[in-house]
């Protein structure tokens, strides 16, 4: 099987477009800086003091920063990793030195040597914020979900593979078409299982593999089986991670139909509101079925796999009520080959 691994050596800037990575940056800056204002302070009761002087240059000095990571975040993500770490950096320089001069205006107590010390501020800063993003990205890495992956994929390929041929077997005969578009299905189902986990995919593939695989199940469960698609609000370019959907449609059918003695309905929703898709999926849920582990594994493995992509702009929410198990997933719409790979 084709390995979802990432290459441990393709170290990767962060995006700093995403919420999740600007708040981290204004929270890990602002620490290091009360760090080294209870370090320059006499007592520990000066530190206040000393950080609230510091803040004099740091808070301008970060937002600018920010503002310029944020506008040149296209050219950056085009270089390799070190010059991109290295552009960074200096970024980071100019926007110091640019706050550095307009505060010496203003603050004539401003030592004539501050200069130093906010470039050396800005250049520890910098490594120590891309050293971490580093480390997230590969803790975040496919490469520590693959064990989950492949486990829930072991899970789907035995009883789904062996139903759609009994399936197929059962119809060669009677139809003969039918069953050949049914392997049709499954081949180009497996293929996406089986590819590069890496890269995003649009939202229209993701949608026509779950329309594939709900063709196969229909031809097992038949009338038991009732599927109602929302999607004509859905921006079928936009970008997210694949497989994310039909996992979940899979649970659906496999938690929530087959248990059931009636029909159920699975209902899809997919649209876009201001800069977020939404995804929201419903089934009949029952309570008593089991089977719940292999649930949880996969809605863990969709959590990281949005994480890795987009941090904290995507997220994962369930909810069970009246007989009903729903699972919501807003995420930041992107589009675009510049998005296809953080």
């Amino acid at each position: 099987m084709p390995s979802i691994n990432q290459n441990p050596g393709a170290a990767s800037l962060p995006d700093f477009r995403n919420l999740g990575v600007i708040a981290r940056v204004l929270v890990s800056v602002e620490l290091l800086g009360f760090g080294v204002a209870l370090a320059r302070a006499p007592r520990l009761a000066d530190a206040g003091s000393e950080f609230v002087v510091m803040s004099a240059v740091l808070q301008p000095a970060l937002i600018l920063v920010i503002v310029l990571l944020y506008a040149f975040q296209p050219w950056l993500k085009r270089l390799p990793y070190a010059a991109g770490a290295v552009s960074v950096g200096a970024l980071a320089l100019v926007g110091v030195t640019l706050v550095h001069v307009a505060a010496s205006e203003i603050l004539e107590s401003l030592a004539a040597n501050a200069i130093e010390r906010h470039w050396l501020f800005a250049l520890v800063a910098s490594a120590m914020l891309l050293f971490y993003f580093d480390l997230r990205s590969r803790a975040l890495s496919p490469a520590l979900a693959e064990a989950r992956l492949q486990a829930l994929q072991a899970r789907i390929h035995p009883h789904f593979l062996f139903n759609s041929l009994n399936a197929v077997l059962g119809m060669i005969r009677s139809d003969p078409r039918r069953a050949e578009a049914a392997l049709e299905d499954l081949a180009e189902l497996f293929r996406a299982l089986m590819a590069d986990n890496r890269k995003l995919s649009t939202l229209e593939r993701e949608v026509e593999l779950c329309r594939q695989y709900l063709q196969i199940e229909q031809l097992r469960l038949g009338p038991r089986l009732r599927v109602e698609w929302h999607t004509e609000q859905m921006p079928a370019e936009a970008l997210v991670p694949p497989l994310t959907l039909q996992p979940l449609v899979e649970n659906a059918v496999y938690h929530g139909i087959e248990p059931a003695k009636q029909p159920g309905t699975i209902e899809i929703r997919i649209y876009r509101q201001n800069n977020q898709v939404h995804a929201v999926l419903r089934n009949p849920y029952q309570p008593g079925s089991g089977h719940h582990s292999g649930n949880r594994m996969a809605l863990s493995n969709i959590r990281e796999r949005l994480a890795l992509h987009f941090d904290a702009e995507a997220t994962l929410s369930t909810r069970e009520a009246e007989g009903v198990y729903e699972v919501h997933i807003v995420l930041p719409y992107r589009q675009g080959p510049q998005h296809e790979q953080r």
